[in-house]
């Protein structure tokens, strides 16, 4: 079954009827901007009418770029990216522009199932009755999934996403301001005739430095047929024709039984030149050392950019944070995207310790693995004389006495532990205690600390989001 097909693109000459309605309802967007809400942002119904930046239309001509010409989105979970793709005058996509990513949920692989929080993977058309100018996460796009080869695994699961909020269960959630600006660059490919938009939705960036790291993850076979894709776009810079076949994607064909001119093709034949390349590079890394990892998350993750920002916060819960100039709609829903997960981040643990454990039980081994990390000692610089001789008093009470041919303990040469220490013990390592605490992040994670049993799942269970009175990504997009 096809899945996606190469865009044709038409010349302003040759504009379709469907290219001046869009002109039409673009100039309108720009009329509309006088009529904002009082908090500045414009009503809902004004949204999706809202021009292409300025700024965004000096990038597509200094790339040679027309706001007409199609658009190819690749999104990747584990950099937390989104890149839009747009087609210059020789037909060939280049990169136009990296957004980062607010928020997506769940772990690195595909989607299986209604509810388990996962991101899609796999190669997606966004059509455009797939617009949602009345969505309640500002504006978004239904990516299409399950798409047919989903569909031949038996996968379920619906509505999801590109939106705005930055609160994700599912979705690929980005801030209201980005969501506006892919939102107009892929109104504006449709009104320029472009019939279905490819999302490649990938784990991670297809290099043989991950493709090492990740070699013993349950999925890198479908990891690998995702790759025989992104392999043949970034040979040729087209859009890669695709086909679910029994439950593989096929690429640069045009049917399940390809011809023998199409399995030779240039196109074709380069991509598989890449791939050997690609695989013996991934060979030479894994005898120079890299060991297999398993990347694990409490629930999905944000760019980095993102971390010290309100977007990393839930300011449902601190009124003094809300009482600020908050983004539109975070504090609303920001527990949908369990924003405790991000606490931690992703935690890389060596495979051989993941074989047989449940989720629940993965979770905790990722916070243990953190644990030993932030308890690992790192250098420090040695403190400075006068500042060691103000906090004696407090030195005292937790510094053993000096012992006759050795040295007294300092600061010099010992870890700082990570997270808050007490103001009297701040300039030294805290001696060990008899029973000690666990850190926050660490009993967010895991609930209590039981034994990784089976018997234990249900005490290092994750806690589920609240129920808050946010509206969900609607059922439908509205036409």
């Amino acid at each position: 079954m096809l899945l996606g097909s190469a865009s044709g693109v038409r010349t302003n000459k040759a504009a379709p009827r469907s290219g001046r309605v869009f002109s039409a309802l673009a100039l309108f967007g720009m009329i509309a901007l006088g009529a904002c809400n009082q908090d500045g942002r414009l009503p809902s119904n004004s949204r999706h009418y809202v021009p292409i930046s300025p700024q965004m239309e000096a990038l597509m001509s200094e790339k040679g770029m027309n706001a007409r010409s199609p658009i190819l989105l690749r999104a990747y979970k584990a950099e937390s990216e989104l890149e839009v793709w747009k087609q210059d005058s020789s037909g060939e996509y280049k990169l136009l522009k990296t957004f980062p990513m607010c928020r997506w949920s769940g772990q690195l692989g595909p989607k299986k199932t209604e509810g388990d929080r996962q991101v899609p993977e796999g190669f997606y058309a966004i059509t455009p009755s797939q617009l949602n100018p009345n969505s309640a996460f500002y504006l978004s796009f239904n990516i299409g999934y399950p798409n047919a080869f989903d569909r031949q695994l038996g996968r379920s699961g619906s509505h999801i996403m590109v939106h705005g909020v930055c609160s994700s269960r599912g979705c690929f959630s980005m801030t209201d301001e980005q969501i506006a600006e892919i939102y107009a660059l892929t109104r504006e490919a449709f009104g320029g005739g472009q019939k279905a938009v490819q999302m490649q939705s990938l784990p991670f960036r297809m290099t043989p430095q991950n493709l090492a790291k990740y070699r013993s993850d349950e999925n890198m076979p479908f990891w690998k047929n995702l790759k025989e894709g992104t392999d043949q776009f970034d040979v040729s810079k087209r859009e890669p024709v695709v086909q679910a076949c029994n439950g593989r994607y096929r690429f640069g064909v045009s049917s399940c039984t390809p011809t023998a001119e199409e399995t030779s093709s240039s196109v074709i034949v380069a991509a598989s030149e890449k791939q050997r390349h690609d695989e013996q590079q991934v060979a030479q890394l894994i005898q120079s050392g890299v060991k297999p990892v398993k990347r694990i998350y409490q629930d999905g993750d944000q760019h980095p950019s993102f971390k010290s920002t309100i977007y990393a916060s839930n300011t449902s819960a601190d009124p003094a944070r809300q009482a600020t100039a908050v983004p539109q709609g975070v504090s609303r829903v920001a527990e949908v995207s369990q924003p405790d997960a991000l606490a931690v981040g992703a935690v890389e643990v060596p495979h051989e310790q993941t074989k047989g454990l449940s989720r629940q039980q993965l979770l905790a081994k990722a916070a243990q693995a953190k644990m030993q990390e932030h308890a690992t000692p790192a250098p420090v610089a040695p403190a400075a004389a006068p500042v060691v001789a103000t906090a004696a008093p407090a030195v005292k009470a937790t510094t053993p006495a000096p012992v006759a041919g050795k040295a007294s303990p300092t600061t010099a040469g010992k870890a700082t532990p990570a997270g808050p220490v007490p103001a009297a013990t701040a300039l030294v390592a805290p001696e060990p205690v008899a029973k000690k605490e666990e850190p926050a992040f660490y009993r967010r994670w895991v609930g209590t600390l039981g034994g990784l049993t089976a018997s234990s799942e249900e005490a290092t269970e994750v806690a589920a989001p609240q129920a808050v009175a946010a509206p969900t990504p609607p059922k439908a997009p509205k036409r």
